[in-house]
């Protein structure tokens, strides 16, 4: 860890308060002289794969308590298996290891520069009469090894001579004897409760080369013979690993008794990091980058250190991630927001702020003039961050805004752009939405035509005249930079995705929108010659860092994390947890793809594999006449069919219901099964049933939507308390009309003047007038009336 910062929050061993148990073991044996006051401890990888974020949590520990209490610790690559290790590993480890802030000195060690010593150990144990040459095969030797619930039995080749067994393993060495026909292993007992000690294996036969010796050695030691001796050897003192290897100390407190004396290394286990929404292993790992899952052991949506530094996450961060979880000795699963929530504590202070525009949408300011560049200053940094330094950003007449910063149809509580309605740019003045330029086959806002405000520079829009609204991000268009961003998201859609259901693989929860690539984002000009690795912060965006492939002309942009999130520490400063021994919850399957125009071909297996989800499906399309898309959206999983069942019990409209769920619901779970929302299938049903009733409008009924996921809660009693069921009469419309337009003499005369686009202004300054109550069709006939149509 850094040298200035030290875990549990005190410096140094001396006057450490709530140290975790690992480091009381260890002040207990300085404190007793146990060592002589010496400690050492070592981060032991075996060289087979790339370090994850499993792995920062081993490294912290081993590292941090040895330079906690003035010691050592050693890295040392654990190399005994010649087929499956290689140097890339080594090199890439030991470059994780630097990066996340440690240093192992001159303290580099490997388990092959001991094979000669750990070939002795092994002759004095057969000379001792604790080891034998075993020549059962291996389905032999399991079947002799017993069960949890009966005794093993010895092997008929236990009771060789001793002669016989040196002979035996020197001519194994010598590599007179192919794979598998014989192995040498310790004389435990074949009756022992804990079965690592039915007589271990510790030497078998590979006739492999070695990345590091070559084909000098046609035997090699079992990782649970050579990992005690390797610390004995090394001398050192405490032995830290993950509690997988509890049954494993065993073996380890026996070969070392058989060839060391007190004071020898003694193991001690804590609790692994298990992540939701990840995979440990390096099996699965390596299965995603061989596969073509993902790009390869860097990509940004892997937990290796490698993916993880290239995402743009920080040695800090991780770091302090790793101290807030603490150490312990029950195993348990840590939700993933606490690693973001870490993540995003640490380049809250190191990330500047800039815009970006990632989805653009053209404004023009019609009464900004043609040819003016108008360069304002902008702080990086906001006010309680403490940090100095800015940049000039230039407006021009043309802009561009973030998409969904505009709403043609807003909810009542919109703080952001639409017709007619205020807000202010970033930095700069307000902007008043004049006029809508839509596409004609779509709808879809294609240009809006604005005014700004040539007062309001550097002053508050919070008057008794001015709605509250948010300060949007902009870039002129004749300035903006073409920036390809890519959104990355949690590489697997369900929390534990090491819980498969019978006849699924780990891969089949992958999640599908774990990236997006905008390949057309803009970002603001002080961005232009940005180079591969710095950091910002997009302001409303997330935090994103310009990517090892990134070049000026060329700039790409990782998100590295997203801004927002209702992630709390629990009253101890630790992240909640989930316990993984019990009862653990079934795995709940990927989030539904909202998809249009397309079937899903996951969810088509789905089908295949479960006949409920097919008879459905035939039903939705066949019954009640749903296109084959939106049966498709309600099919792939049993709890969204049992979510739409339950609605359409409450109101008989199959395709307004199936359109809810698929472009609202379903979007809103992020990570999230139906049955963890805070409303269920019925309730859907009831608010769907209220805007078909004609008893709220789409608008309002998304307001009451947003309650219902925020708070749960039944859809009549949400409307009656925030009194949106009180109807508008047309009387009362037209007067509510006849006020807007007498606001707006310009505009009313510019629509009677042929510019008829304005007619969505006029339609979302009376609906906002009215609280979201009135019906838009009916605003708009009254409209057209009123304005001589």
């Amino acid at each position: 860890m850094r040298d200035d910062t030290t875990p549990n929050g005190a410096s140094g061993a001396e006057g450490k308060e709530n140290l975790d148990f690992i480091r009381a073991i260890i002040k207990r044996d300085t404190e007793s002289g146990r060592y002589g006051g010496r400690v050492a401890t070592r981060f032991p990888p075996e060289p087979n794969g790339y370090l994850h974020i499993g792995h920062a949590k081993s490294i912290g520990l081993n590292f941090g308590a040895a330079r906690d209490f003035g010691g050592v610790c050693h890295l040392r690559f654990d190399d005994t298996n010649p087929e499956t290790e290689d140097m890339e590993y080594v090199a890439s480890i030991q470059q994780d290891v630097r990066w996340l802030g440690y240093d192992w000195q001159d303290k580099l060690f490997f388990a092959s520069d001991y094979y000669e010593q750990l070939y002795q150990f092994a002759e004095q144990l057969i000379r001792d009469g604790h080891a034998y040459v075993d020549s059962l095969s291996e389905e032999e030797i399991r079947a002799y090894r017993g069960t949890v619930m009966e005794a093993g039995r010895n092997s008929p080749y236990r009771d060789r001579t001793v002669e016989e067994n040196l002979d035996l393993f020197r001519r194994m060495r010598a590599g007179e004897f192919p794979d598998g026909a014989h192995v040498l292993r310790g004389k435990g007992d074949m009756a022992a409760e804990n079965m690592k000690m039915r007589d271990p294996l510790l030497y078998r036969i590979r006739h492999a080369s070695h990345y590091r010796t070559g084909d000098a050695w046609c035997i090699y030691p079992m990782y649970d013979y050579a990992h005690p001796l390797s610390d004995a050897i090394e001398g050192i003192t405490h032995s830290i690993c993950t509690l997988e290897f509890e049954n494993n100390r065993a073996i380890y407190d026996w070969l070392v008794d058989c060839l060391y004396a007190e004071p020898r290394p003694h193991q001690y286990e804590f609790a692994r990091l298990s992540l939701d929404y990840t995979v440990m292993s390096k099996r699965k790992l390596l299965q995603l980058v061989e596969e073509k899952y993902v790009s390869g052991w860097d990509d940004p949506r892997m937990p290796t250190i490698a993916g993880l530094r290239r995402r743009g996450y920080t040695p800090e961060g991780i770091q302090k991630f790793v101290e807030r979880i603490g150490v312990d000795k029950t195993n348990s699963r840590v939700q993933f927001e606490a690693l973001e929530s870490a993540i995003r504590d640490d380049l809250n202070t190191r990330a500047p702020r800039v815009m970006a525009v990632l989805r653009p949408l053209k404004v023009t300011l019609t009464n900004y003039p043609a040819d003016k560049v108008e360069w304002l200053d902008a702080p990086y940094w906001p006010r309680d961050i403490g940090k100095e330094g800015s940049r000039a950003v230039p407006l021009t007449r043309t802009i561009y805004i973030e998409r969904s910063d505009f709403a043609q149809d807003p909810p009542p509580d919109w703080a952001r752009l639409a017709p007619g309605d205020e807000v202010r740019l970033l930095h700069a003045y307000l902007i008043r939405c004049d006029e809508v330029i839509t596409d004609p086959a779509t709808g879809e806002a294609t240009e809006l035509r604005c005014s700004y405000n040539p007062d309001s520079l550097g002053k508050s829009n919070n008057s008794s005249q001015q709605r509250r609204s948010t300060a949007i991000q902009w870039l002129s268009v004749s300035h903006a930079v073409s920036a390809e961003v890519r959104l990355y998201d949690r590489l697997f859609a369900v929390a534990n995705p090491d819980e498969t259901e019978p006849g699924k693989s780990f891969k089949d929860y992958l999640n599908p929108r774990s990236l997006e690539v905008l390949p057309a984002a803009l970002v603001e000009p002080s961005l232009a010659a940005t180079a591969a690795g710095e950091r910002f912060q997009f302001v409303r965006q997330g935090y994103f860092i310009a990517d090892q492939d990134s070049q000026p002309g060329a700039l790409i942009f990782n998100r590295i994390v997203e801004l927002s999130t209702s992630y709390t520490w629990q009253e101890d400063g630790k992240p909640a947890v989930t316990p993984v021994k019990g009862a653990a919850a079934k795995p709940a399957p990927p989030p539904e793809p909202v998809v249009t125009g397309s079937i899903s071909e996951e969810r088509v297996r789905a089908r295949a594999e479960n006949v409920q989800l097919a008879q459905r499906y035939d039903y939705y399309v066949g019954a009640l006449g749903m296109a084959p898309e939106q049966a498709d959206v309600l099919t792939g999983d049993l709890a969204v069919a049992h979510f739409f069942d339950a609605a359409l019990s409450v109101h008989d409209s199959p395709k307004a219901i199936a359109n809810w769920i698929a472009n609202e619901v379903l979007r809103e779970l992020k990570g999230r099964t139906v049955d963890e929302l805070a409303f269920d299938g019925a309730d859907l049903g009831e608010l769907v049933k209220l805007i078909d009733a004609e008893t709220i409008t789409t608008a309002a009924a998304k307001t009451v939507f947003a309650r219902m996921l925020a708070e749960g809660g039944h859809p009549r009693e949400i409307v009656a308390a925030l009194g949106l069921d009180r109807k508008v009469s047309e009387d009362e419309l037209s007067a509510t009309i006849s006020q807007v337009l007498g606001r707006l003499p310009d505009k009313v005369a510019e629509y009677r003047g042929g510019k008829t686009s304005l007619l969505g202004m006029f339609t979302g300054q009376v609906l906002k007038a009215t609280g979201g109550k009135a019906d838009p069709k009916q605003v708009q006939d009254l409209l057209r009336q009123q304005l001589g149509e």
